[in-house]
């Protein structure tokens, strides 16, 4: 091999070796960065996904909405909105009925006495004047109670009957929960509740009321007023301003018997 071929093939190879070295020089910077462009996008990923936590965080829960929301005052509610008396209106007086939602002793009342006082209702005895306290919310963290209230109201809206049957359906034994499980939160559940009212079941204007929360901001006005009344329990009775309780107790009649006796003293008074 002549010495020109031979210089001639080692600059070839020193070509060759350089080209390959610029090769994968390149091939390096693009690794370094694509790794840095990840890195990027992996920490704004970071910050807009915290960012978005603190956003989320931050936003009023619907309950806390609710308080800015317009009044909707359901029918049959006075002109306040919050005034709810059922009963014939010849009836001299007015039976004040405080309960929960929620609360565990309102629901032995209602399945032990509610019968006798629709039916002393219906007689024209006496009016009922309701007044819903969400109260358990608070002592037992959840939304139930308010949740059951603003149900309540949507039930109003399509009549005094079909408010006094939701509200004997919530407190019965096969619906009312345990005190600490919140499942009066659920809207689905209230509505399920609401079909075994006849003037509820199928009833798409109340449905969507509950679903929607239309008289979440009256519970919560409604929530006030019990808030403002000076009853600090329920159940609690009123009537003429003074309570009606069970003979030597100063709670209310969880019985029949006891609470016709409170109800006869007390129309008497």
């Amino acid at each position: 091999m002549s010495s020109r071929n031979s210089q001639a093939n080692k600059a070839a190879a020193r070509e060759r070796l350089r080209a390959e070295r610029e090769r994968e020089a390149k091939k390096a910077k693009t690794r370094r960065q694509i790794i840095v462009a990840a890195s990027v996008v992996g920490v704004l990923a970071l910050a807009g996904g915290a960012s978005y936590a603190i956003m989320q965080a931050m936003k009023p829960t619907a309950w806390e909405a609710a308080k800015d929301k317009t009044l909707v005052k359901p029918a049959n509610s006075g002109s306040d909105g919050t005034t709810v008396v059922i009963g014939k209106a010849d009836a001299k007086k007015t039976l004040e009925l405080y309960e929960d939602p929620r609360c565990p002793i309102c629901s032995q009342f209602e399945q032990a006495v509610g019968p006798t006082i629709k039916k002393d209702v219906d007689a024209g005895k006496y009016k009922i004047q309701f007044i819903g306290a969400t109260f358990i919310d608070n002592g037992s963290p959840g939304t139930g109670s308010k949740t059951a209230l603003s149900a309540l109201g949507a039930a109003l809206n399509v009549s005094p009957e079909a408010f006094l049957e939701y509200k004997s359906a919530l407190y019965s034994a096969k619906f009312h929960p345990e005190e600490t499980t919140d499942k009066f939160n659920s809207r689905d559940y209230l509505i399920e509740i609401a079909d075994t009212v006849p003037a509820l079941k199928g009833n798409a204007a109340f449905d969507k009321a509950v679903k929607d929360g239309t008289y979440d901001k009256w519970a919560l006005v409604m929530s006030d007023k019990f808030n403002s009344s000076g009853v600090t329990g329920t159940p609690t009775l009123k009537m003429n301003g003074k309570k009606v309780t069970a003979e030597g107790s100063e709670n209310a009649p969880m019985d029949t018997a006891s609470f016709s006796a409170a109800i006869d003293k007390a129309l008497k008074g």
